[in-house]
């Protein structure tokens, strides 16, 4: 007995093409969207590689250009057999071209759940990469003036702009670096001097955080110095007030991001081959093809989920014993 069977009269198979079309075109410039951000970011890693670790780093961007690319060429493929299955002249030149296609989007999805289950089972490597890339963007914060991270103060403040996010793993991680170049400190002040000088690394610590981590929905002015100082600011407690800068550290915030995108869009592909297994099988089954107004049925899979199970698993085993006999007559005899 056919999967989730569901009867179909012409009205609905017209309301079932146009929404697989449309739903295949906006994945399409979804596709190209995850390309091009896979493009970027590719570009940003390589012209600053200090933000990530190197190898490892381009791991996600990479799967996000070959994502985006089978993306766009299969969904535009799946569009245009969307608008041709509504003429039974050009349905019946595209039938022979379903099947392979339902089989290069069923592996598309796999290589979509790979790249998600990649994501999660990578997690714990992909948090200490986005950590090491973090932790060294931080330190060289106030190098400005160096050749090779002029841009490492413009692409952090702009990454926790756009994360609303605050630090590595949070904000406290500007406390252990000085991000304040040493050309804009005047070494003439005691108080500058003294708070050098009590450091046994000669660095300029202080409980200060940049601009960029400020939280602008906050409706107390920022405040971003002397954030465990509460005698410094007016009706302060740093212990009980709520910071009005970001908590969330990058690493998670970055990391979550692209994770969502990949299942997204595992999500929207899955749901456009479902779509797409029932127009085909519904024209298929169609009593009368001359009478598009005639019902049929379409499903997803032809028989129940264990019968199709078990005859995948009934082929591959066929498919192994003919293998092993065609290597069995290939083997040339021993003379005794």
């Amino acid at each position: 007995m056919p999967f989730l069977t569901v009867k179909f009269n012409l009205q609905k198979r017209v309301k079932l093409a146009q929404g697989l079309w449309l739903i295949y075109w906006l994945s399409v410039i979804l596709g190209i969207m995850i390309f091009s951000l896979g493009i970027f970011f590719k570009i940003e890693l390589r012209k600053r590689s200090e933000v990530m670790d190197n190898i490892e780093s381009h791991l996600v961007p990479n799967l996000l250009i070959l994502v985006g690319m089978l993306a766009c060429g299969l969904n535009a493929f799946g569009g245009k057999m969307c608008h041709d299955c509504l003429d039974p002249m050009k349905f019946s030149k595209m039938k022979s071209m379903l099947k392979p296609f339902m089989l290069l989007s069923c592996g598309f999805n796999i290589l979509l759940l790979l790249v998600v289950l990649l994501c999660f089972l990578m997690q714990f490597s992909i948090y200490l990469t986005l950590a090491e890339g973090l932790k060294n963007s931080i330190r060289f914060y106030k190098d400005t003036d160096t050749p090779g991270r002029c841009f490492m103060k413009r692409t952090l403040d702009m990454t926790q702009i756009e994360f609303r996010c605050c630090g590595n793993n949070n904000f406290r991680d500007w406390f252990e670096v000085q991000w304040i170049s040493n050309r804009y400190l005047d070494m003439n002040n005691d108080v500058v001097k003294d708070r050098v000088l009590s450091n046994v690394e000669g660095k300029y610590l202080m409980d200060s955080v940049p601009f960029s981590c400020c939280n602008p929905g906050s409706p107390r002015p920022c405040i971003q110095h002397h954030l465990t100082n509460n005698s410094v600011h007016y009706d302060y407690d740093h212990r009980t007030e709520e910071l009005n800068i970001w908590n969330r550290g990058c690493r998670e915030a970055v990391f979550s991001y692209y994770s969502s995108i990949m299942t997204s869009i595992g999500v929207l592909i899955s749901a456009d081959v479902a779509g797409l297994k029932y127009l085909s099988t519904t024209l298929e089954t169609m009593a009368d093809p001359e009478n598009p107004e005639c019902e049929s049925e379409g499903w997803l899979l032809e028989k129940g989920v264990k019968e199709t199970f078990t005859d995948m698993l009934a082929k591959l085993k066929t498919l192994g014993r003919g293998n092993q006999v065609q290597e069995g007559e290939n083997t040339p005899e021993v003379a005794t």
